[in-house]
C-alpha cells in the first residue's frame, strides 16, 4: 500500500481538529459563547501605579467613580481624566466638579482635553502627555466591556508603559449571557470587530507611518 503524502496527513489532522471543535461547540455552546463574552473584559486587578488614567466618555458615571475610588485608596498620586470639549470646557472639568461634589478630594484629579474620536486617537493624543509625565505604570480605567480593547490599544500605541486596565461596572453588558440581550450583542460584536481591526490593520499601518516619518 502506498504511503500517504505528508500534505494529506496534515489535511486529515486539520479536518479532525475542525470536526472536534465544532462538536465541542455544539455540546457546550453556552460555555463557549460565555468565554468569548468575557474575552472583551480585562481581568487585571489594581496595582500601585504612577498615574490613574480615566478614558473619555463618562462625565459622572462608573468610570470616574471607579478611578476616584482607586485614587482615594492610594493606588496612584493623581488621576488624569481624559475627554473632549463640552460647552467651552473639557469632559474632565465637569467630571472633577461632579467628584468634588460627591466629597472626593479635588487635589487628586487633573483634566486632559483633546479632540480624539476613537480609542486609538485618544491613545495617540495622550502619548506625548504620558511621556512628558515620565510615567512607567498606569492604571487605565474604562467601562468593563471596553477594557480589553483599551488595554490592547494603549499597549500598542503607547509603548514603554505598563498599563493595568481596570473595568468599571457596565450594566449594559452581560458577559456570561451576552447573546440574550440586544445591547450586550451590540457591544460584543463592536468590540471584537474593533479589536481584530486594530491588530490586523490599524496598528500595522501606524507602525509603517512611524517607520517612514520617524514618529
Amino acid at each position: 500500500m502506498d504511503r500517504w503524502p505528508l500534505r494529506r496527513w496534515i489535511l486529515v489532522a486539520l479536518l479532525i481538529l475542525i470536526i472536534g471543535a465544532l462538536a465541542l461547540f455544539v455540546i457546550r455552546w453556552q460555555d463557549t459563547l460565555s468565554f468569548l463574552g468575557n474575552g472583551i473584559v480585562s481581568p487585571d486587578a489594581p496595582e500601585t501605579a504612577d498615574l490613574i488614567l480615566v478614558l473619555a466618555g463618562d462625565f459622572y458615571g462608573p468610570r470616574v467613580l471607579k478611578g476616584a475610588d482607586l485614587a482615594e485608596a492610594g493606588y496612584a498620586p493623581v488621576m488624569l481624566i481624559s475627554g473632549g470639549p463640552y460647552q467651552g470646557r473639557t469632559e474632565g472639568d465637569f467630571a472633577i466638579d461632579f467628584l468634588t461634589a460627591k466629597g472626593y478630594s479635588g487635589v487628586l484629579f487633573e483634566s486632559f482635553g483633546h479632540h480624539a474620536q476613537s480609542t486609538i486617537q485618544e491613545a495617540i493624543a495622550l502619548r506625548p502627555e504620558l511621556a512628558r509625565r515620565g510615567v512607567k505604570r498606569v492604571l487605565l480605567v474604562t467601562s468593563a466591556y471596553h477594557s480589553r480593547r483599551a488595554a490592547i490599544v494603549f499597549r500598542l500605541f503607547c509603548p514603554g508603559i505598563r498599563f493595568i486596565t481596570i473595568g468599571a461596572q457596565a450594566p449594559e453588558y452581560i458577559p456570561d449571557r451576552w447573546w440574550t440581550d440586544r445591547k450586550s450583542r451590540r457591544e460584543f460584536y463592536a468590540e471584537w470587530s474593533k479589536i481584530i481591526g486594530t491588530i490586523l490593520f490599524v496598528y500595522p499601518m501606524e507602525r509603517l507611518e512611524w517607520m517612514v516619518h520617524g514618529k
